[in-house]
């Protein structure tokens, strides 16, 4: 299950909630018991790319300024 950051606008505490992806924009009440939490963004990106897949920019694919449709 994932993990979701939270951030107590009362106290300052940063927390952790495991749930189901279908309750991630659910409240959470923070540690100390406070109710006004901020649900924080994460820092981790995921791509589809699969293993083995090289990391950059992608290659090319067409010609000129506009992949080819002008024949420039």
């Amino acid at each position: 299950m994932p993990r979701y950051e939270f951030r107590c606008r009362a106290c300052g505490d940063t927390f952790e909630v495991v749930r189901p992806m279908s309750e991630a924009s659910a409240p959470s009440t923070c540690p100390q018991g406070h109710a006004d939490t901020v649900k924080l963004l994460s820092a981790i990106a995921v791509t589809g790319r699969g293993a083995g897949a090289p990391i950059g920019p992608a290659a090319p694919s067409g010609g000129g300024c506009c992949g080819g449709a002008c024949g420039c």
